[in-house]
């Protein structure tokens, strides 16, 4: 089994808050003691379980991600076809601020090579740009996150806010039309807040499984946006909602 296959697996496994043994997530994905506690690490170390003597139990923090590799290479031929959806939004000669995120990773490599002046806000994102000539690539100052490398903390927040821009393409750890557009940290909302406030053009790119979430952090509401891309198997009612607060729903064929 695919790791990130493995890994959703073992989160839905210790989604009813009992602990789960090694043997049993053995059992359940066919992989070795030593991959499932490789895995295990893996989980562990963004906090999106806790170990146990013997196994593991999901971890009692709210909105917790898997590690960035799982996520990426989760729905990878999806993000792909949501990213190209965004940068056909986006004019040449244009001016951006990328968000983090994997999706938001995927918009990257569809941006490549395009005449365009992009802020990524993590380095995988930076990285992806400027691997063909074409794009003038800026990233702000400031830490940067293990795992995800996104620029985080008032640093990055303060070069944002110096930004004028055409367009900002968002991701979020969930978006629902009552509860808002929320982030699993507080560094991340505010910083997401910046982008909002300085484009022209307000882009969030979401697999519909983020509009069935909540977290904790709230940095926008839907009529903050200009456009919602996604995928075509998004619950209906909910693209209803994000239409009457007068955003633009570009739908992208699931799959």
């Amino acid at each position: 089994m695919q790791r990130s296959l493995r890994h959703k697996a073992i989160m839905r496994a210790v989604s009813g808050g009992a602990p789960v043994s090694v043997v049993e997530l053995g059992r359940l994905t066919g992989a070795s003691a030593v991959t499932i506690r490789r895995d295990l690490a893996d989980l562990a170390a963004t906090g999106a379980v806790t170990r146990t003597h013997g196994g593991v139990r999901r971890a009692a923090k709210r909105g917790t991600q898997m590690p960035f590799v799982t996520r990426f290479e989760t729905d990878h031929d999806r993000k792909s076809r949501l990213a190209v959806a965004v940068s056909r939004l986006v004019e040449d000669e244009e001016s951006l601020v990328l968000d983090n995120g994997t999706t938001c990773l995927a918009v990257a490599s569809a941006l490549a090579g395009r005449p365009l002046t992009v802020m990524a806000l993590s380095l995988h994102a930076a990285a992806a740009l400027a691997a063909r000539p074409g794009v003038g690539v800026v990233v702000p100052g400031g830490p940067v996150e293990t795992d995800s490398l996104a620029l985080v903390g008032a640093a990055a927040v303060a070069a944002v806010r110096e930004l004028s821009v055409d367009t900002a393409v968002l991701g979020a750890c969930s978006a629902s039309p009552t509860d808002g557009l929320t982030a699993t940290t507080s560094d991340d909302a505010q910083l997401k807040r910046a982008c909002l406030s300085v484009a022209r053009r307000r882009v969030l790119v979401a697999t519909p499984e983020k509009f069935q979430r909540t977290s904790t952090f709230r940095f926008a509401a839907p009529e903050d946006l200009t456009h919602l891309v996604t995928t075509d198997d998004a619950p209906a009612p909910t693209l209803e909602a994000f239409r009457d607060a007068g955003v633009e729903v570009v739908l992208v064929e699931a799959g």
